[in-house]
């Protein structure tokens, strides 16, 4: 059960966690810089690699389906999702925001797992070079502080 005095920062032990993370290769360059950030961050919380699963897709349209996929298996405590999405001169832009964060969002919901969205949707590329790096960190330890307070409260 949930301790009331638990460290109001969150547990961030990821030493007995399963992590699953989807990486679009579109924008491969962003997408990469995110991943080495998440990774070295996992690591530095205690995941064991051998306790990580990194697969890569073609792009943020086809993260939420491998997510439901994992997250059907039930040998993750957490996932991330990693991908970049850069506003061009098409609604095409909102369409892949819009749907990969609903399909996430839907994923996580449905399975009862938690799954750290940082699928950076941003106006141009030095946006997204500026996010890569703190939001691939971010989405560590948001999977591994909700994969501890999930399993707290169940």
């Amino acid at each position: 059960m949930l301790d009331a005095k638990q460290d109001p920062s969150g547990n961030l032990d990821g030493h007995e966690l399963a992590i699953g993370i989807v990486q679009a290769r579109f924008n491969s360059d962003i997408t990469d810089k995110l991943a080495q950030s998440c990774l070295a961050e996992l690591a530095a919380l205690g995941v064991q690699e051998r306790h990580i699963t990194h697969v890569t897709v073609p792009g943020a349209l086809e993260v939420p389906l491998v997510l439901r996929a994992m997250a059907g298996s039930d040998d993750f405590d957490a996932l991330i999702a990693l991908g970049c999405i850069i506003r061009g001169e098409t609604y095409h832009f909102e369409l892949v925001a819009n749907e990969s964060g609903a399909g996430v969002s839907r994923v996580s919901l449905d399975h009862e797992i938690p799954i750290a969205n940082a699928i950076l949707t941003v106006e141009n590329e030095a946006q997204a070079w500026a996010r890569a790096e703190p939001k691939g960190r971010d989405a560590a330890r948001v999977a591994v502080e909700m994969a501890n307070l999930l399993d707290d409260l169940t």
